[in-house]
């Protein structure tokens, strides 16, 4: 009955330990944000959050080119299949450590013919050849009596939905990405119609020109100058052709494909630019997956502050192993032939060097870098949210400066041209003209460009289609969603 006792002390201990966890308290880190952007215009208001860009967000923009290529990602994107692999790595870590919550039974066997040696040191009787048949099992649960195990599965948890804001991250990424080389595809395209339709416009240029110097109206300085600008126009042509297969490049890419095999239609109009609504600065917390992210990993850090306190203390674990055994040539499976053994055991570190708490220095530290991380995090967050706000709202601007500007230069160039067929103005003043129209109405494509591509960093620094909320277990949000 003593030695009953003695094995049962243990247990008893463990149980009354059970609740124990060596892990500081955790609370999700907190920063002070601002009451209201800094940056915040007439392209992007202040409204409620329920206005913000979700799921499928490009569909902002209306263009349906643009809507087939975003959904080629998901299934076509090795990055996004990169990620998605290490969230189901993730997602197998925290199911491991899950495993030690429970007791492991193991079934073992075997069936064996021995001989032994005549010779054997300190052989005393017995055959020298005999068989042995056994049949058992083992049984091994660790007791946490310290949180160890529980803290352990919470830190896998927490690097598992970590990774999990890992994909939505890559896949924001992404999808800001392929819309960013589309929309610059299009203000290229544009390009491309604008300079061929000057490039005809300077051809009838240059045949009237060459028609009046025929006639000797003209010197032939002025063919000379209309030849120039037409060649020029043209060779500013190939180059933005060149810049867009470029771009079309990287589309492929980005949807999975080998540039070779696609192809997209060049499409002139240019889209207009969305008015991006944005909530107060307290939701960008969570509507970022990247600060999602780095708060999980700063919870992982602090439970493996448990984990590691936990192996200062002394640990006990329940081994349970029997089963039956013969010689062979008979019932195996007689209660004569069963055997067992039980007990715990029990492991007291006493000394190593101070390896162990070397180890609870590193977790600390470890969780100190990841809180410094998450907050680092947020302010690069804040920076490009009001960055992009800044970008969307002063370009509305320029492209209202430079729409005033290709309205004169148009009139200037009409001007221009009536007065040389008129012989009152010489024509370096026509050629003047055109290459400042020109100019201004390129310039005018550039900035309309450049605020479609700011509107897609602003709704990227935004979080894009990310909601915290839903991400609430590792495994219970659909990856394949917007």
């Amino acid at each position: 009955m003593l030695r009953l006792a003695a094995s049962a002390a243990p247990l008893l201990l463990g149980a009354a330990l059970a609740g124990c966890s060596l892990a500081p308290a955790y609370a999700p880190l907190t920063m002070a944000t601002p009451p209201a952007y800094k940056e915040t215009g007439p392209w992007t208001p202040a409204n409620p959050e329920d206005t913000e860009p979700r799921g499928d967000w490009w569909t902002v923009y209306g263009d349906q080119t643009l809507n087939d290529l975003e959904r080629r990602i998901e299934d076509g994107n090795p990055d996004l299949a990169i990620a998605l692999a290490r969230y189901d790595e993730a997602r197998a870590l925290a199911a491991q450590a899950r495993a030690a919550l429970v007791p492991e039974l193991d079934a073992t066997g075997s069936a064996t013919g021995n001989r032994q040696s005549a010779a054997r040191p300190l052989r005393v009787g017995g055959p020298s050849q005999y068989g042995s048949d056994i049949a058992g099992g083992t049984v091994s649960y660790e007791f946490d009596l310290w949180g160890r195990v529980r803290n352990m599965v919470a830190a896998g948890r927490a690097e598992a939905q970590a990774s999990q804001a890992d994909v939505a991250s890559v896949r924001l990424s992404l999808q800001a990405q392929l819309a960013d080389a589309y929309l610059s595809l299009r203000g290229l395209d544009a390009q491309t119609k604008l300079l061929a339709d000057a490039s005809d416009a300077y051809a009838r240029a240059l045949k009237l020109t060459r028609a009046q110097h025929d006639g000797g109206a003209v010197a032939g300085l002025d063919v000379g100058r209309a030849e120039t600008q037409l060649n020029t126009a043209r060779a500013q042509q190939i180059d933005v052709v060149a810049q867009r297969a470029l771009v079309e490049h990287e589309i492929a890419v980005l949807v999975g494909q080998t540039p070779s095999t696609f192809s997209l239609s060049p499409l002139a109009p240019m889209l207009e630019p969305p008015a991006i609504p944005v909530a107060a600065p307290s939701l960008l917390l969570q509507r970022r997956p990247d600060i999602a992210a780095a708060e999980r990993r700063a919870a992982a850090a602090n439970a493996r502050i448990g984990v590691a306190r936990a192996a200062l203390y002394p640990s006990i674990t329940l081994d349970a192993t029997g089963g039956f055994q013969t010689a062979g040539g008979v019932n195996l499976l007689q209660a004569a032939n069963s055997w067992w053994t039980l007990g715990p055991n029990i492991n007291l570190p006493l000394f190593d060097g101070g390896r162990r708490k070397a180890v609870v220095r590193q977790t600390r530290d470890q969780f100190d870098e990841a809180s410094a991380s998450y907050r680092s995090t947020v302010l690069m967050a804040f920076q490009q949210v009001e960055d992009n706000l800044a970008l969307c709202n002063k370009l509305a601007e320029e492209g209202q400066a430079e729409a005033a500007a290709v309205e004169a230069a148009n009139r200037t160039e009409a001007l221009a041209m009536i007065q040389y067929k008129m012989g009152a103005t010489p024509y370096l003043d026509v050629v003047t003209a055109q290459t400042a129209d020109l100019e201004a109405q390129r310039a005018a494509l550039m900035i309309a460009t450049r605020r479609l591509q700011a509107s897609v960093d602003l709704i990227r620094a935004l979080g894009g289609g990310w909601n915290e909320a839903s991400a609430t277990t590792a495994g219970a949000t659909n990856l394949h969603s917007g």
